[in-house]
């Protein structure tokens, strides 16, 4: 008899399933819409979900337990910003499966998993990055005084020291003349012999 075994094993170790689910979730968090196998996206609602629960507390606590289950400083950031404050209200059940069809290798039954509300999610996202300044405001007048006081200032430009580049004809002719002295070095003390 099966009792009291929750959850699928997938043919995989303790280890391997933590690691696949650990990998989803951060996709699912960062994509918010994954395609996967039914089985799979059905026990990947029982893994997410209570992170964005946990997220939506917001605490040092909640952040740090976060950051042991997925360890994704991405993904950990989008949940505590974003998905946390945006799921606050909702007790529960933030994700959905929908059913797919089959894959051409193996007939596996697919499913897409994504969050729920997702076309008020992207409207609170893009609301608070748009802000427009309109033109009746009037500006303020320090910010502007500071920018031209700094183009009045004199600007002050101390030129490098510039370094003496050698050219080949240079180094050639130093290297010709130091063979010249020496030959007549050697002329010289030929003739007082």
């Amino acid at each position: 008899m099966n009792h009291n075994i929750a959850g699928r094993t997938f043919g995989r170790t303790s280890d391997h399933r933590k690691a696949m689910f650990k990998n989803m979730a951060i996709s699912l968090i960062e994509h918010e819409t994954i395609k996967t196998t039914l089985p799979k996206a059905k026990e990947l609602r029982r893994f997410v979900e209570p992170l964005i629960t946990l997220a939506s507390k917001n605490t040092l606590h909640a952040r740090r337990l976060l950051i042991s289950r997925l360890g994704n400083k991405n993904a950990i950031e989008k949940l505590l910003k974003e998905l946390g404050p945006f799921y606050s209200k909702r007790p529960g059940g933030y994700t959905r499966v929908l059913r797919n069809n089959f894959r051409a290798g193996d007939n596996a039954p697919m499913a897409i998993i994504q969050l729920v509300d997702l076309e008020n999610l992207v409207k609170a996202r893009i609301k608070p990055k748009t802000k427009k300044v309109s033109k009746s405001e009037p500006k303020p007048e320090k910010a502007l005084a500071a920018p031209k006081a700094a183009a009045k200032a004199p600007k002050e430009v101390k030129a490098a020291p510039k370094k003496a580049v050698k050219s080949k004809k240079s180094t050639e002719d130093s290297a010709t003349s130091k063979k010249a002295s020496k030959k007549s070095s050697k002329k010289s003390e030929n003739k007082s012999d």
